[in-house]
Order: structure tokens, then C-alpha cells, then sequence
């Protein structure tokens, strides 16, 4: 649990702490009211009188808004057996990528065994490598005091990220404390960008789930690669991404783009919360999980397609529309979803059908940045392109290709002297036993001298050249300080501290 570092260390609120402050541009949903009672709890200890309140597996109370929803029971067999293979999966992590990264995203659709899913959005982001690439730099950001305008922003929103969640239920408990450091050492990380409120959940989901360290650089991957701009001052790569929602729900749901347009509803009511917090406020608690499981494997167009699906289902059929005559009413449709729409199971399988790709994506993107230059000019967020997901992080990052070199077939201890490269192969025994046999003979009839017959030469060549010499093996060598090659990577059902059930 992080501590108070004094004047020059992280401001963690202190238990019991006031941390009043006014509801933003972010809802914080119906159960905001009773959250309050619950926030009343002043520490650990004392929030351990709500152990005897029903949580369920997520860590939610039972009948809050996180725990609702239908689960999608899987047997204890089947969820051995994917904990098994994911194991592999991340033991071998960079050859799956390479050679299997179809597999990958079949069993990230199936939903990644809760005890190594932390690991595995880790690995499938790349946070991971970002963690080894940078020792020590989250302890240095977390020491540093950082910018009073955005720690009384983040103080105030503390409270009301999953207030029914077991993590967050006590003000000033150990969840809201990772939870300051891991947003105040992004704002320190990347102080052009500072703090969005919409970060929090983000966060707080990554804690969950994973330690603060661990979540910090996943934020980083989300903002900076699967998200980016989203978070900037002007919004302006939301904005860009509902013109995209909209025009492609014309061609998924023409019924839903009809009406939309007609009601002349803008696409960031109703989508800036559902892409900015990747659904977290707004799913059950089961279909967020498996949202993001396939979200960090394929990258954006995950949320489109969960967006699209929503609307198509909420907004599709003139039957549906016979309850939302003006704007009011088609918004509080799709702020108050059918549960049936959002069902794990349901839900999951409509994703995975939808027939929208990254190409289509980009396509409409083009069109979008173009309409958008001319008639509001150049975008004043310059942000990297965004990358679709695992594949791409992976192949746009040096550091995890190092691992993928061929490895040599003998290895010799670093210790260990080079042999000379001018050393003659060391021959089979039944080589090596004519070529004496051979020295014999031509001693007796005093050809000793002469070269051995050309048959007998290549024998012995084709025999050099099915043992290769040692240092023949070592000409490939993989990197010592490879950023996965180090056996302390090699992950095992031991390896606890990133393991988060």
C-alpha cells in the first residue's frame, strides 16, 4: 500500500481525507448517491466491516451496478485447460506473435482465465517491455511532487471510480492511493497532456487487475498507441472518431443512422463516455472484461464495433423508434441500455461477427481528417498514429524484436574460451578412422606425401559440413540484454507479483 512520502513525495489523501468536489463532464452514474455513504469509511480497517456484505467474484458488491448483469459460467476443466495454454502462450510469448497470432486473438475472444489476465494485457500491450525499458522511472515520477492544478483535479474524482468495488469502497484506502499515484505520475510523464477525467476508470480498471507500476505503463500504452489524442486538451481525436461511428453505422444499421440524423443528435453525447472509458462505465461488469480482453489483441476497432452493435440493437428497428419520438427521448435510450443487448455472451458474439475492419477504419478516417481540415483547419493535437492492436505494437517497437533472433544450437558460458575459427572440424570417429587407415598405407608404400583420393576428400568435407564447428554457431548470437530474452521474463504459474486474480 503506498505511503505518504512527506513534502517532496506523492500526495496520496490521507485517510478519513476531504475530498469533496463538484460532478464533471463524466456522469459518475446512479449509484453515485449511495456511494457517498460508503466512501464514509475512513480506512482498510475499517472498511472491512463491508466483508460482511456479498461481493462477488470481481471484487463488486453484490446488486451494485458492476455486479449486474447475466454470467457466463465456464467449468472448472475448461478453465484449467485455457489457463494452461495461456501459460504457454506467455512463456513463449514472442513466437506466438510471430507464428500464431491468429490463435492469439481466437482465445483472447474466448476470454482470458482471470488469474493471468493482468499478464496477458500487459504482454498484449506492451507495457511489459515499456516497464523493462524504463527501470525505475515510475518510482522517480512517483517521488516527484508534482503539479498542484492536476492533484486537486485527480483528489476529487478519486472517489467515484467504482465506488462499489471492493478496491475503492474506503476513501483513502490503498485503491485510491495507487490509484493518485498512477494518474499524477502519468501528468508528470507527459505534462502537455496532464490529466483527463476520463483516465480514471481507465486506471482504476488496470488496478484491478494488475500493481500500480504495471498499470501505469498499460495506461501509457493506451493513450499513447491504442487511444491516441483522445485525452488532449481539445478532444479533438474523439471527435473525429464519432464522425467514423456515424458513418459507419449507415452501413450496418441504416434504420439507426436515419434516425439519428434526423433527431440531429450529435455522436459525442452519446459515444464520448462509451470510447474514452473503453465501456467501463458502461457495461456489466463480465462484458467489460471480455471487451477488453479483445480490445488489447485487436486494438480500436474493438469499441467500434461494440458502439455499433449497441446502436444497431438499441436503435435498429422502427418498432424500437416508436418510444423515441424526439432527442431526449433517443438519449435516454442509450444511456439506459437493454440488459439483453449488453449480455456478455450476446454481446460478445455480435463483435466478433460485425464485419468492420482497421481498413475500413482508416478509409473513413481519411475522409473524416479531410472534411474536418477544410472546414475547421489543421488539427492542433499532434499525436502519433494509432496502432491497431497487439501485432502492430509489437512490430512498431525495436525492443521486442531482439527476441526473435535465431537462437544458436550451442550455447557456451560466458567464461568460456572462443574457439579458433582456424581450427580444423573435429571429424566423425568412423571418418577420422579411414583417413589413419588411409596414412597407413600410404606410409608403407611411401606416398605418404601425396593428397588423399578426391572421393576420400569429400567424404570428409560433406562430414565437416554436417558438424559445424562451435563458433560457426555462434556467429548469431541472441542479445544478452534482449528485452525478453532474460530469464527472469520466462513467466511461470509462480511468477506472483503480476498476477491479479
Amino acid at each position: 500500500m503506498a505511503k505518504s512520502r512527506g513534502e517532496n513525495g506523492p500526495r496520496a489523501p490521507a485517510p478519513g481525507g476531504s475530498l469533496s468536489g463538484t460532478r464533471e463532464s463524466l456522469a459518475p452514474g446512479p449509484d453515485a448517491a449511495a456511494a457517498d455513504e460508503l466512501s464514509s469509511l475512513g480506512s482498510d480497517s475499517e472498511a472491512n466491516g463491508f466483508a460482511e456484505r456479498r461481493i462477488d467474484k470481481f471484487g463488486f458488491i453484490v446488486g451494485s451496478q458492476g455486479a449486474e448483469g447475466a454470467l457466463e459460467e465456464v467449468s472448472l476443466e475448461v478453465l484449467r485447460q485455457r489457463e494452461s495454454k495461456w501459460l504457454d502462450m506467455l512463456n513463449n510469448w514472442d513466437k506466438w506473435m510471430a507464428k500464431k497470432h491468429k490463435k492469439i486473438r481466437l482465445r483472447c475472444q474466448k476470454g482470458i482465465p482471470p488469474s493471468l489476465r493482468g499478464r496477458a494485457w500487459q504482454y498484449l500491450s506492451g507495457g511489459k517491455v515499456k516497464l523493462q525499458q524504463n527501470p525505475g522511472k515510475f518510482d522517480e515520477l512517483d517521488m516527484s511532487p508534482g503539479d498542484p492544478k492536476w492533484l486537486d483535479v485527480i483528489e476529487r474524482d478519486l472517489h467515484r471510480q467504482f465506488p462499489f468495488h471492493e478496491m475503492f469502497v474506503s476513501r483513502g484506502g490503498h485503491g485510491q492511493q495507487d490509484l493518485f499515484r498512477v494518474l499524477k505520475a502519468y501528468t508528470l510523464y507527459r505534462p502537455e497532456e496532464g490529466y483527463c477525467q476520463a483516465q480514471a476508470p481507465i486506471a482504476a480498471v488496470l488496478l484491478m487487475h494488475m500493481p500500480a507500476e504495471q498499470a501505469f505503463w498499460c495506461l501509457v500504452q493506451i493513450c499513447e498507441k491504442y487511444l491516441p489524442g483522445y485525452y488532449s486538451e481539445k478532444l479533438e481525436a474523439i471527435q473525429l472518431d464519432g464522425e467514423i461511428l456515424f458513418s459507419l453505422l449507415q452501413k450496418v444499421s441504416p434504420v439507426a443512422h436515419k434516425h439519428l440524423s434526423r433527431q440531429k443528435i450529435d455522436p459525442l453525447l452519446y459515444m464520448t463516455e462509451w470510447f474514452m472509458c473503453v465501456f467501463a462505465r458502461t457495461l456489466p461488469w463480465s462484458s467489460v472484461l471480455r471487451v477488453w480482453d479483445m480490445f488489447f489483441c485487436e486494438g480500436v476497432k474493438i469499441i467500434f464495433r461494440v458502439g455499433l452493435v449497441l446502436l444497431k440493437h438499441a436503435l435498429g428497428s422502427p418498432e424500437k423508434l416508436k418510444a423515441c419520438q424526439g432527442q431526449y427521448e433517443t438519449i435516454e435510450r442509450l444511456r439506459s441500455l437493454s440488459p439483453k443487448i449488453m449480455q456478455e455472451a450476446f454481446l460478445v458474439q455480435e463483435v466478433v461477427e460485425l464485419p468492420v475492419t482497421e481498413r475500413q477504419i482508416e478509409r473513413e478516417h481519411l475522409i473524416q481528417l479531410r472534411r474536418w481540415q477544410e472546414t475547421r483547419g489543421e488539427l492542433q493535437c499532434c499525436s502519433s498514429p494509432r496502432l491497431h492492436g497487439a501485432k502492430a505494437i509489437l512490430e512498431a517497437e525495436p525492443g521486442l524484436r531482439l527476441a526473435l533472433q535465431t537462437s544458436p544450437s550451442i550455447r557456451l558460458p560466458l567464461d568460456a574460451p572462443v574457439p579458433d575459427s582456424r581450427a580444423k572440424p573435429k571429424l566423425p570417429k568412423q571418418v577420422q578412422k579411414e583417413q589413419k587407415e588411409q596414412r597407413k598405407r600410404a606410409k608403407a608404400s611411401g606416398q605418404l606425401d601425396q593428397p588423399p583420393a578426391t572421393g576420400q576428400a569429400e567424404v570428409a568435407a560433406a562430414a565437416g559440413d554436417a558438424c559445424p564447428s562451435q563458433d560457426m554457431a555462434l556467429k548469431d548470437p541472441v542479445p544478452q540484454n534482449s528485452a525478453h530474452h532474460c530469464s527472469q521474463d520466462s513467466l511461470t504459474s509462480q511468477e506472483s507479483e503480476d498476477t491479479y486474480l
